[in-house]
């Protein structure tokens, strides 16, 4: 009997069920729709750190066992992310890079797979397929302009540590507020941004969910 495949998805974004939040269940639900189980992991519900330097995973009797020795609510997500088929990450853009708690989670994910060995770049001898879920503000000109692909790109570099296939896709020019004429906002035009929001964000999530099938497929 074939073994139904595991697609898991982690928001690093502080609010639930808006833009990030949104697009990372339709690439949820695109995995559902080749077969495979979910779960969805808020990372602002986790009381957790980044690396801090323990070095721990590199010691000679015990780097190969692709383990983070730090222990706290991040230590079973890790466990349970290892054993995925396909992982989907999620993250606003804050000040031109991925969110303080999405950073760490990477971290602690990647580097207790990553290597110093010369011969290898990871110990990890599995396959997880990686999608990344950019949502920014900033509209796609902009995004090229200050240079996000190249952050993004350096993402997919790292991610490959996991053997899996690598993609990402990007929202701009996101609606931010329920509201506008409660925020001191001028520099946003909430007409414009509706606008988007009406044309635009429906794609998105049509690409979401195509990722979503593909990488679980």
């Amino acid at each position: 009997m074939t073994k139904q495949k595991l697609a898991i998805a982690v928001n690093g974004s502080p609010r639930k069920g808006r833009n990030t939040d949104t697009l990372l269940q339709k690439a949820l639900d695109g995995a559902k729709s080749v077969g495979a189980a979910t779960r969805t992991i808020h990372l602002y519900d986790l009381a957790f750190r980044g690396c801090v330097s323990c070095f721990s995973c590199k010691r000679v009797e015990t780097y190969r066992d692709g383990r983070c020795a730090m222990r706290d609510d991040l230590s079973p997500v890790l466990e349970e992310v290892m054993k995925a088929d396909a992982l989907f990450l999620g993250s606003p853009i804050y000040l031109s890079d991925v969110t303080g708690e999405m950073r760490s989670f990477m971290e602690r994910l990647l580097f207790m797979n990553a290597t110093y060995d010369s011969q290898e770049l990871s110990i990890f001898k599995g396959s997880i397929s990686c999608g990344f879920i950019y949502t920014m503000g900033v509209p796609l000109d902009m995004m090229n302009e200050w240079g996000y692909p190249k952050i993004f790109e350096s993402h997919m570099t790292f991610l490959k540590l996991l053997n899996g296939r690598t993609e990402y896709i990007a929202a701009n020019d996101t609606y931010q507020f329920d509201d506008y004429s409660k925020y001191h906002a001028p520099r946003f035009d909430e007409a414009h941004k509706r606008e988007v929001r009406e044309r635009d964000f429906p794609k998105d999530c049509e690409r979401a969910f195509e990722m979503g099938a593909r990488l679980a497929g």
